[in-house]
This record gives C-alpha cells, structure tokens and sequence, in this order.
C-alpha cells in the first residue's frame, strides 16, 4: 500500500513542472548540511503512522493514516510590508495551492480519497522555508 501511495504522489507531483526533487523524507531539512545535495523547490513524503482495524472475514484491513508533503524552497527575503523581496518571499505558499489542485482526492487500488487537512510552515531554518501540507487517507490491505 505504501509503495502504491508513494509512487502515485511522485507522478501527480511530477506533473507540477516547477518542482525539481521527490524523495521519502528522512529529516532532510535538519541535516541539509549532511545530506547529498538536491535541488529545490523540492518535495519530500512522509507517511506517517496508519491506524489498522480488521474488516469482516479476517483476510483483509483497513486503516486511517496521514501523509505530509514537505515543500521546501529557498528563502528569498523579507517579506515585511513594503519590503521589495515580498512577492518572491510569499511565492513559497503557490506551491502549496498547485500541490493540493493535483493531490486532493486521489485514490489508488489501496488507497482512497486524500484530502488536505492541515498546512503549517516551519520556519526554523536560515536559508529555506519548509511547508508542509498534511493529508488525510483511507486505505486497505490484505494480509
């Protein structure tokens, strides 16, 4: 189911030209110094826990789970009122919009219907701005 998920996110993310790396997250954003170079605006998944409950005839499962897009994008300037970088500062909240146009409601063979749920942006970093979409899924499993 993972894998389906995963492979299905990085074709619809694909189809937003403007993003030039996919990957699994792995804490990318702490350890940008450690870590292979890779280029940016850059998107990372991160399937987080799903909750499994068995369905009727024992053979099969379903589950709730998250999954967060990690967007991260360069740093561009201040974005205070009246600053000249604002326009290009605030640009890092377009790909959230064009991700959700080709991510909210896909479903695949084991998974049904993402739906964003929560957006916050992480600020914490000097020279990128992370923000990240979390989605809401359905899925199922036969075991």
């Amino acid at each position: 189911m993972r894998k389906e998920l995963y492979k299905a996110l990085c074709e619809r993310l694909k189809s937003i030209g403007e993003i030039k790396h996919i990957d699994l997250w792995n804490r990318n954003v702490e350890f940008i110094e450690q870590d292979t170079l890779w280029e940016r605006p850059a998107v990372f998944i991160e399937i987080c826990p799903i909750t499994w409950e068995p369905m009727s005839g024992g053979k099969q499962q379903r589950g709730s789970g998250l999954v967060k897009l990690h967007i991260v994008t360069d740093w561009k300037g201040s974005a205070a009122d009246g600053s000249p970088y604002q326009e290009e500062s605030l640009a890092v909240f377009d790909y959230s919009q064009k991700i959700q146009s080709v991510i909210d409601g896909l479903t695949g063979e084991k998974f049904h219907a993402l739906h964003l749920a929560e957006t916050y942006t992480n600020h914490d970093h000097e020279e990128i701005v992370e923000s990240i979409e979390v989605y809401k899924m359905r899925c199922v499993r036969t075991i």
